[in-house]
């Protein structure tokens, strides 16, 4: 008789200027729920968008922002976004930046963890917190129940933002190595798909159809063509008011910003030999060879 899982427990909460975990504490999951977990600046958006529309569309209006909230973001506070999670009456999918040890990981729901090398993340992260406006700034620093310090601005200069990044594990946002590491040790439940950034970027409509199974979403082949039109980079950057959280009132060049090359190795340039042999040395170390391995570069899961 097969061995019943052994399903994460929540050990921790994390509270900073972005987060506020005991959100989840209070969660009424749904045996149909569908959680996209991923560091932050890996494609959460993209598969956001995917899932909206393999279960929805095609349609080009949904509101994929509103009805994909991130659940652990400290704002609006917790009073005002469960209620709102809870009166969703269609198929929820909900996105987290949590590590697995600050999330109550729930066994009725479907987890996508989405991938990408630490490198491109920061470049795209490093776009997101420089074209941030102030109402951004305001939105995570002065409202009420922060803990910690508040979030800082970002330097001129993207080697010294990454420096900064790699040496004090994802500052100015929260750690990196910890949020893979945790989201690994669990990637055999059977409750949880990885898909990487750069498996999707090489073929987008094969590892739909591979989370449309795991998710037990229908493909209705007359409609794929359309799907897959409205997942398109190009598309949904035309379009970024409907998956841009606020419509993209954060970042005064509007949303279009927010979804902006999705390129990898653009670091490339940047970079010196011997700031990618420090960050890939950091990340056998922090994370063992294969996961290393796996988060540069995708691929199938050992």
């Amino acid at each position: 008789m097969p061995t019943a899982p052994a399903w994460p427990k929540k050990t921790r909460e994390f509270q900073n200027h972005h987060f506020d975990s005991t959100i989840w504490n209070e969660l009424k999951f749904r045996d149909d729920d569908i959680i996209i977990s991923t560091y932050a600046k890996s494609g959460t958006t993209w598969m956001q968008q995917m899932i909206a529309q393999m279960l929805f569309g095609p349609d080009p209006d949904l509101s994929v922002a509103e009805m994909s909230p991130w659940v652990d973001l400290r704002v609006p506070p917790k009073a005002v976004k469960l209620p709102v999670i809870e009166a969703q009456t269609h198929r929820r999918f909900l996105k987290t930046h949590l590590p697995v040890d600050a999330l109550v990981y729930s066994p009725r729901a479907k987890y996508i963890y989405i991938g990408r090398d630490g490198r491109d993340v920061v470049w795209s992260m490093y776009n997101h917190h420089v074209n941030a406006n102030a109402l951004w700034y305001q939105a995570l620093n002065d409202t009420p129940g922060r803990v910690g310090p508040p979030i800082e601005k970002p330097p001129a200069d993207i080697r010294r933002y990454f420096l900064d990044w790699l040496e004090r594990d994802g500052h100015p946002f929260w750690p990196f190595w910890d949020n893979v590491r945790s989201w690994w040790a669990i990637r055999h439940l059977p409750n949880l798909m990885f898909v990487h950034y750069t498996d999707l970027k090489r073929d987008m409509p094969g590892q739909m159809r591979a989370m449309a199974r795991f998710l037990d979403i229908p493909v209705d082949e007359a409609k794929w063509p359309r799907i897959l039109e409205y997942c398109s980079f190009d598309w949904m950057k035309a379009n970024a008011t409907k998956s841009v959280p606020l419509g993209g009132a954060f970042w005064d060049a509007g949303a279009q910003v927010f979804i902006n090359k999705g390129v990898n190795g653009r670091w490339r340039d940047t970079l010196t030999k011997g700031d990618i042999a420090a960050y890939e040395a950091r990340a056998e170390k922090e994370l063992g060879a294969a996961c290393a391995q796996w988060i540069a570069a995708g691929g199938a899961l050992p």
